[in-house]
């Protein structure tokens, strides 16, 4: 199989709301945003479904190993191989998606985080960066792209909010791994324990806690895209599109009070493709 047929099968298999902001791309670009996407897949995966830590941990130090081989030229799986396949791939510092790896690795030493800044390097590395590096592939599409720097603040907010809503939609699911994002601190605010969490407790503390994570969220989403560069709005676009469709979807988790202990909160396939069609055309 082609190594950019293995990318496509690899995202359009998950499902994922990205998915669907790359669809009106250009060939080229979509290509290299979808070879990163399916690198971030396989790196999400090791964590996620290798139930040995020590397996796990090794598989990362490989994809480490297999990043600083494919700035070489010397890739050998897909997905690597497609990503420095492509010249948005190649432009790609080897260090930011080393940082991608170092945020995969602390899952899989941590489970709890202090307060809120310790959340957001998690935050960062996992979220922020990928952020960083789709707008900087993004912007290729413009004869003039910004500068990365005038990006990073959008595109690290966004990043962000992105990875907070996940955090909320995922609370139950987390706990049930063992895992809880929302900060320590936070909850002892509003009076809950981690046995609270891990036992899928539903109550009016709960709810407070989370109606105040999404309103941290929100704010997030303000305010990355205040921050966004007019002239690079067009080229922009995915981003805009994954915005539209992840607060629709934080939105949809509020407006059903936060069943998240029991239930993961998702929308339709056809709902995404609505409103990534929408969002292209007007933006």
């Amino acid at each position: 199989m082609d190594v950019h047929q293995y990318c496509q099968q690899r995202a359009a298999a998950s499902g994922s709301s990205f998915y669907y902001s790359f669809v009106f791309l250009p060939a080229a670009t979509r290509r290299a945003i979808t070879a990163f996407y399916a690198l971030c897949r396989e790196l999400d995966d090791v964590v996620d479904e290798c139930r040995e830590p020590q397996v796990a941990a090794a598989k990362l130090v490989w994809w480490r190993d297999e990043i600083s081989r494919s700035a070489t030229g010397s890739a050998s799986h897909p997905v690597t191989r497609a990503l420095f396949d492509t010249p948005q791939g190649r432009a790609i510092p080897a260090p930011l998606l080393h940082e991608i790896v170092a945020g995969m690795e602390m899952d899989l030493l941590q489970t709890r985080y202090a307060d809120f800044a310790a959340l957001n390097q998690y935050c960062y590395r996992v979220a922020s960066v990928v952020g960083e590096i789709a707008a900087t592939i993004f912007a290729g599409e413009t004869e003039h792209p910004p500068a990365p720097a005038l990006l990073q603040p959008y595109a690290h907010t966004l990043g962000l909010a992105f990875q907070l809503t996940n955090i909320i939609r995922d609370v139950g699911e987390d706990a049930r791994r063992g895992r809880i994002y929302l900060p320590q601190d936070e909850l002892r605010r509003f009076g809950l324990s981690d046995s609270d969490i891990l036992q899928g407790k539903n109550s009016p503390a709960f709810q407070a806690l989370m109606q105040f994570q999404y309103t941290r969220a929100t704010a997030c989403y303000a305010q990355a895209l205040a921050s966004l560069p007019v002239q690079a709005r067009r080229a922009q676009r995915p981003g805009l599109v994954m915005a539209a469709i992840y607060r629709t979807l934080l939105d949809e988790i509020q407006r059903a009070d936060f069943p998240v202990l029991n239930t993961r909160v998702s929308l339709t396939p056809l709902r995404k493709l609505w409103l990534a069609g929408k969002t292209w055309l007007r933006a």
